[in-house]
């Protein structure tokens, strides 16, 4: 039999409804900082735990279960599922693509082997634009010095296994949470630095292939950037 319509089955639903239910009792399990949707910013978040029961005239009665774990925004009091704390945090994030642009810079000055003024030049003023503010040329070249003392890599060699592992620890996390124009102004930075120089270097264009790779930009994309960063802009 279908369900009474108009006005007298709508109110029947309802006194239904306010006679039985099912009401869920969060408790609080962890606390910390998200990125929240809701707010678009960083806010504070309690994790929480749910059981439901069915409830008869308000009052809770037989348990149907556990609910999904659920993240609560302090702010905005909405409730998302716990996904959401995959999402770095905006502070987490501007921290992600600084090291992400101060490790690609050491990859190709490194790569590149002379390190001249030119490159460690164009270096520096990527990395201070990421985050860096302090950063000079002359720190950067002393880190790449420091770089090849501590491996016994001499420059100019192809990107060596302990590079290739500081660029995937670097660009790894950060890859899935940038839209593709932002993966690839990081690696045209890198390219513009093997530039400054000279044409690529058999070594440099190794480098920037395992920096492409780490930000899941296929080899044919890797090309085009590669002949897009010789032209000025």
């Amino acid at each position: 039999m279908l369900p009474e319509r108009g006005p007298n089955g709508h109110a029947a639903a309802a006194g239904l409804s306010r006679l039985l239910g099912t009401r869920t009792a969060w408790t609080a399990v962890g606390d910390g900082e998200f990125f929240c949707p809701g707010c678009g910013g960083d806010r504070n978040y309690q994790r929480l735990a749910g059981r439901r029961r069915f409830t008869l005239l308000g009052v809770p009665l037989l348990p149907r279960g556990e609910s999904a774990p659920t993240v609560e925004c302090a702010a905005c009091r909405r409730h998302y599922g716990t996904d959401v704390l995959d999402h770095p945090t905006t502070t987490r994030f501007a921290a992600m693509l600084r090291d992400a642009v101060h490790t690609v810079a050491l990859a190709v000055l490194t790569a590149g082997g002379i390190c001249s003024r030119a490159s460690l030049e164009t270096a520096a003023t990527g990395v201070r634009a990421a985050g860096f503010d302090d950063c000079t040329e002359d720190q950067l070249a002393a880190l790449v010095e420091a770089l090849e003392a501590d491996t016994g890599r001499f420059t100019g060699e192809p990107c060596a296994a302990g590079l290739a592992i500081e660029l995937h620890e670097a660009l790894d996390p950060l890859a899935p949470h940038l839209a593709a124009p932002g993966r690839e102004s990081i690696f045209l930075q890198g390219a513009r630095i093997a530039l400054a120089d000279g044409p690529y270097t058999p070594a440099e264009r190794d480098a920037l292939a395992t920096v492409g790779a780490a930000l899941t930009i296929c080899p044919t994309d890797v090309t085009r950037l590669l002949t897009a960063a010789r032209t000025p802009s």
